[in-house]
């Protein structure tokens, strides 16, 4: 592929729902995009580019409108480096919810998670807000 980072072919849509990009992927090349100047000298290559995961939040969106049925959603969202994505996927959602026939009422929290030494805590009001998913959910 032209103008590409290396000889590797560009990341495909796996068989399942998701994009594989194989280990040997070399990203794309610098040449094909704009960036801040102060990053200048620090980038090789873009792996992903934002409109790549814009498109694919938009996906995963769908996705979960068409698998939650007339379900009501509880987003959790994992903070700190969560929280644009999960903003993004929500605002997703909420728009497709708009443009369709049925209202999905989504609630979102938000859990902030603590490991130390391979240990992983949650925070007090996660177990008291969701007692049964602590109960069911084991965390390795």
């Amino acid at each position: 592929m032209a103008g590409q980072g290396g000889s590797s072919a560009a990341p495909q849509r796996g068989s399942g729902r998701g994009v594989v990009i194989s280990d040997d992927w070399p990203g794309y090349s610098l040449d094909l995009f704009t960036y801040p100047q102060h990053y200048y000298g620090d980038l090789e290559y873009v792996l992903i580019p934002h409109g790549i995961i814009v498109d694919r939040t938009e996906c995963l969106a769908k996705d979960i409108m068409q698998d939650i049925g007339d379900n009501n959603i509880v987003v959790l969202c994992v903070l700190k480096g969560g929280y644009k994505f999960c903003a993004d996927l929500v605002e997703h959602i909420k728009t497709l919810s708009r443009n369709s026939e049925r209202s999905i009422s989504m609630k979102v929290d938000f859990v902030r998670l603590k490991s130390y030494h391979g240990t992983l805590q949650l925070s007090l009001h996660f177990h008291q807000l969701y007692p049964s998913l602590c109960s069911t959910v084991q965390i390795q």
